[in-house]
């Protein structure tokens, strides 16, 4: 195996091989990942706070606890003055990005979000990242002009046939279209993909990274699929339930495949291995740690899938405890904004 990483050919072949790895080739896959992360993006863990604004979608993805016909969850939308109130205290917490989520609607129009965006880079020192999913050319354009750094949109599956079943309504060629409109535009650009999601295949996964390195990402966000009970799959497992260890050989091998992308430590693996995974995927290929900063009273709304960690606002994610967290593994705390390292015509 050592051949293979250190004379690399990006094919199928080569992600299955290493999606494949076992015993001593597991080790060396996980050294390999974490030996080209330190290569192309140094031992810096950039901290990027999330709010999520509004729980809110117009959407009805079968795998989503905020999906339109859940009615089992109480739906909100923080007011401006709330987003900012809390994006300002971020960078006194080494947090130098806000990354700005909610669901995909129009409750927040495009100026609101605009002025949203132009005040928080006006008044404080954070480069902003918006995932408000797909939205015309425009619309990207004006928040662009208005600061917006950065931009995520997960295409979640490569299969369309699959993407097409579990997210009713939506178009995989409109969501690749979306992401070639921003990458247009000159906006840092991420996507990513769950792993495991009902109906995929090991072929699928290798198809998924693949795609990543096709796009030339600049963030690239994956972590498990994990059901939830208030959906149409929420008796389904995990493609790969039986083999946990598969969610962290897919972080491994995103990171060979991708080595100058930013890739965060989902809060997906902390959910299934409570208190270290992402511990492990911060020694496994990633670089960004996310703390929720969405305000307590709202986190619990904020239900993508059980066992999201902080949904009660503990203070597992605080901004200490955060650091402690990182410095204990003997990476350092990320300075600046964290943008994109790749060079852009």
């Amino acid at each position: 195996m050592s051949y293979l990483i250190d004379n690399i050919k990006y094919s199928k072949e080569l992600a299955l091989r290493l999606l494949c790895a076992e015993g001593p080739d597991l080790t060396e896959l996980y050294k390999a990942a974490d030996r080209i992360r330190y290569e192309h993006m140094g031992d810096e863990v950039h901290i990027r706070g999330i709010i999520e604004f509004s729980n809110i979608c117009a959407n009805n993805c079968l795998y989503c606890g905020i999906r339109a016909g859940n009615g089992n969850i109480g739906r909100y939308a923080l007011s401006a003055g709330e987003i900012f109130e809390v994006a300002s205290a971020m960078a006194d917490s080494r947090q130098m990005t806000v990354v700005l989520q909610s669901g995909e609607s129009t409750v927040f129009g495009d100026g609101e979000i605009g002025s949203i965006i132009s005040r928080i880079k006006k008044e404080t020192p954070l480069a902003v990242t918006l995932s408000a999913g797909n939205r015309p050319r425009e619309t990207y354009r004006y928040w662009q002009e208005c600061g917006m750094d950065r931009y995520l949109l997960r295409f979640e599956t490569s299969d369309p046939g699959l993407f097409g079943r579990l997210r009713p309504g939506s178009s995989f060629e409109e969501r690749l279209h979306c992401l070639g409109l921003l990458q247009e535009l000159g906006v840092q650009t991420g996507s990513g993909f769950m792993i495991g999601l009902p109906g995929e295949t090991l072929h699928t996964l290798a198809d998924n990274i693949l795609l990543c390195r096709a796009l030339d990402l600049d963030m690239i966000g994956i972590g498990p699929f994990i059901p939830h009970p208030d959906t149409p799959i929420g008796d389904e497992k995990n493609a790969y339930g039986d083999q946990p260890e598969i969610f962290f050989k897919a972080l491994a091998v995103l990171r060979i495949f991708n080595p100058d992308a930013h890739i965060p430590a989902t809060t997906a693996y902390d959910a299934l291995f409570p208190g270290k995974g992402r511990d492990l995927a911060l020694k496994r290929g990633a670089n960004v740690f996310m703390p929720n900063n969405t305000p307590a009273r709202y986190r619990k709304d904020y239900f993508l899938y059980p066992g999201k960690p902080s949904v009660d606002g503990s203070g597992e994610e605080s901004a200490n405890s955060v650091i402690t967290r990182i410095r204990a593994l003997g990476r350092k705390i990320g300075k600046g904004p964290g943008h994109s390292i790749k060079q852009r015509r």
